[in-house]
């Protein structure tokens, strides 16, 4: 503020002394309001925010109707940022755009000319290239506005005037959707079907009472732009609908195909002989980008993360036409398609949230029998305030003409009055009891209408007038004829959009999905025989194919870096999944088809899995299904455990038998079904065998005591077929097994203190 130098006032006066939240909360308040009602939710009546009424406001006023000529973009959003709407060009041009897409909006409002962006994801060209002019939707949802229907209210800076809402009866909310992000809400609304709003609407009218599963018989559900399919279940959409919040599974749509004999398949594989075939994608979901789609199936297949296809190809004209080429003409169709809609947007969720401003400007979700009740309130509304301004005009000229018939039969003496009188009006009015306006509009009259002809036409009118006037009285008097009026005017808008119509035809198909086969990853991976082998340095590979191990199953003639060898060499399927131990009681999942071929030496298993720096692997093994292991730790206490327990989800691991400080998992081995004993040896060479039903089943845990120690610990431990003995390989080259047949010395109890071995048992204490 500038202030002269004679102006003594000290500018602190001015300041108001506040708390900071005070003034913050009742600044956010005006802020969230304003955002609320003025910018990012719906009006019921009419389904537009704020900048689209704005936008088709300006339109109207340049009289852009369908059969008038285009006009530049540019020369709408001028008027549009100039008259009605202060805010930035490029928001309003975005929003004019969309009003033209009509994979955007179920019915478009806008017809473009020009570059207005396509389903791709491309951008419109700039407003100086494009034109525009309504359609013929738009005029529809503008009747009325010049018959009293709505209030007028001040442009921003007062020199315009602009409509409060449309009165059209084409139910825009339902039919376009909207949505918005306003200040701690939001809204979301799918496009839907005229003709069925129409129809639940008219249900409605014809029974207030109608139960909402009546409404859901003729309103099916979304009907999105881009088609596709919804494949919740009829209960799951009709209680979104209900309470006016919900979600819907949206899926693009694979298009019949023509069969290698010509014929057309309703599967939407397309045939392409000697066994080939493709699939085709010709709709997606609603605001998906077709490139963005197209880039995410190109990514899985470079990524291999979806083996069974071997290319996508993007042949779309006007038409979407989106080639998926699976790897082999042997693959599943339906795993095919259930793939593609797991891991892309090709099946994406459109949320429901009927939040919109009713007739008092007042946010609130609606459900779908309160939300048309509540609209067909404001039509009827509407109808009635037409009717008063058409029964308005009706008196007016009702006036006029009765000045003009008195006019009529007195003639003569009204051409004398006019001649002789100075100020004739006055006498007039008095001679013949005429209102003011009434002398006004005779003294306008012009000499040519002073026929007999005129007299008679004036007559007609008047009959008519008083017609029409007592009609309107009868529709403000009965609130029956009312509903009849918008349940008539709404059958003739229904025709425009009837389910024979290229408009109005249903694009969305809604049919629960039954999905025919079990979506899971592993089944899209090709099985392959590979031979994984683990070196002591912990760098892993999988060469293909069943090769041949070394005679101590460690490696082969594989070839290791200087210093490191063999540590685990076995055979596995690319389908397996590998169970990796660590001595710190953490079991690891690695798929067998994720690991480095054997070119060269591989890559350390470290930069698969989170293992700890000092901790050392155990055991490698492949998964077996409803299997067990017996896990024990160095200080002689164990436990059994499932193998699918086992399996962990993440990098991570999975803590499997916590340790303590100088306490690891030393052994980790398979229990064949057959095996009913348990023989453990410790570092003291004491050897004791037990029931195998002493051992209990645990998914976690530090396990029972197998085996009791003065000194030392336990040094291996491995189950066994008591009737086949004790097994153990002998020393030297001759690579003889040692069995001992007789082991009723060595069995006791679970947790004893044990015998020494039988003779001939290795030195090492190892099974």
């Amino acid at each position: 503020m500038v202030t002269s130098p004679d102006d003594q006032s000290d500018p602190f006066d001015a300041i108001v002394d506040a708390p900071f939240d005070a003034a913050l909360s009742e600044r956010y308040l005006v802020y969230a309001l304003s955002t609320i009602t003025a910018r990012s939710l719906p009006d019921l009546r009419d389904g537009l925010k704020p900048v689209h009424r704005r936008l088709l406001w300006a339109m109207r006023q340049l009289k852009l109707d369908p059969a008038s000529a285009y006009k530049k973009s540019a020369r709408v959003v001028g008027d549009v940022i100039g008259k009605y709407h202060p805010h930035g060009d490029a928001s309003v041009y975005d929003a004019m755009v969309r009003l033209a897409q009509d994979f955007s909006l179920r019915y478009p409002l806008v017809q473009g000319q020009g570059n207005f962006g396509n389903i791709d994801g491309d951008n419109a060209a700039a407003y100086r290239y494009t034109e525009a002019r309504l359609t013929k939707t738009a005029i529809q949802l503008m009747a009325g506005l010049d018959e009293g229907t709505v209030d007028f209210v001040p442009t921003y800076n007062g020199e315009e005037s602009e409509p409060e809402i449309f009165p059209g009866l084409f139910p825009n909310l339902l039919a376009n959707g909207a949505t918005g992000i306003a200040v701690g809400m939001a809204t979301s609304i799918p496009s839907h079907n005229v003709a069925e709003i129409i129809d639940a609407t008219l249900m409605l009218i014809d029974n207030p009472h109608a139960e909402h599963a009546q409404l859901m018989d003729v309103f099916k559900g979304p009907d999105f732009a881009t088609g596709g399919l919804v494949v919740d279940s009829p209960e799951a959409i009709s209680a979104a609908y209900e309470s006016g919040k919900g979600a819907f599974r949206v899926r693009g749509r694979f298009s019949t195909g023509r069969g290698a004999d010509g014929t057309w398949e309703d599967s939407g594989i397309e045939r392409l002989g000697s066994g080939q075939w493709q699939l085709v994608v010709s709709e997606i979901p609603y605001m998906l980008a077709k490139g963005k789609l197209i880039e995410q199936i190109a990514q899985l297949i470079a990524d291999r993360k979806l083996p069974i296809l071997e290319d996508v190809r993007d042949e779309s004209d006007e038409n979407i036409r989106i080639v998926l080429v699976p790897k082999s003409r042997n693959v599943d169709p339906e795993l095919l398609k259930e793939s593609v809609y797991r891991l892309t947007d090709l099946e994406s969720r459109f949320a429901l949230n009927l939040n919109v401003l009713d007739s008092h400007r007042t946010p609130g979700v609606l459900g779908l029998k309160l939300l048309l009740q509540e609209w067909v309130y404001s039509q009827i509304d509407i109808l009635l305030r037409r009717t008063r301004h058409r029964l308005d005009k009706i008196a007016s000229r009702l006036e006029l003409l009765e000045g003009y018939i008195i006019a009529y039969l007195n003639l003569d003496r009204i051409i004398e009055i006019i001649r002789a009188e100075d100020e004739p009006k006055p006498v007039m009015m008095a001679e013949f009891g005429l209102t003011d306006r009434q002398a006004e509009a005779i003294l306008n009259m012009r000499l040519r209408s002073l026929r007999k002809l005129e007299e008679m036409e004036l007559r007609r009118e008047r009959e008519e007038l008083r017609k029409e006037q007592e009609e309107l009285q009868a529709l403000l008097d009965s609130p029956a004829r009312q509903r009849t009026r918008i349940k008539r005017d709404l059958a003739a808008l229904r025709k425009d959009y009837a389910e024979n119509t290229v408009l109005g035809r249903r694009r969305t198909t809604i049919a629960q999905a039954r999905p025919t086969v079990e979506f899971s990853m592993d089944a899209m991976i090709e099985k392959e025989p590979v031979t994984v082998v683990l070196s002591q340095r912990g760098w892993i590979r999988a060469a293909r194919g069943h090769l041949a191990l070394g005679a101590d199953a460690k490696g082969g003639d594989f070839k290791f870096k200087e210093g490191d060898g063999p540590a685990f060499a076995f055979h596995a399927q690319t389908t397996d999944k590998l169970l990796i131990a660590v001595d710190n009681g953490r079991f690891y999942t690695l798929g067998a088809d994720k690991l480095p071929g054997a070119r060269g030496f591989g890559e350390p298993i470290r930069t698969m899995i989170d293992i700890d720096a000092e901790a050392q692997i155990v055991a490698i093994m492949v998964h077996k299904p409803k299997a067990q292991l017996l896990l024990a730790s160095n200080i002689g206490r164990g436990f059994a455990a499932e193998t699918d327990e086992l399996l962990a989800e993440t990098r991570k691991g999975k803590t499997v038998m916590p340790t303590k400080p100088g306490v690891r998992l030393a052994v980790v081995r398979e229990i064949p079904p057959e095996h009913d004993h348990v023989a453990v040896v410790g570092d003291n060479r004491k050897l004791v065998i037990f029931s195998l039903e002493e051992l209990p089943v645990l998914a976690k845990g530090q396990g029972v005591t197998l085996q009791r120690y003065r000194d030392g610990g336990m040094s291996d431990v491995i189950t066994l077929r008591l009737e086949d003995g004790l097994s153990w390989t002998m020393g030297g080259e001759s690579g003889r097994t040692r069995t001992e047949k007789d082991t009723v010395m060595w069995k006791v109890a679970r947790g004893a203190a044990g015998r020494l071995p039988p003779n001939g048992f290795p030195r090492d204490n190892k099974f």
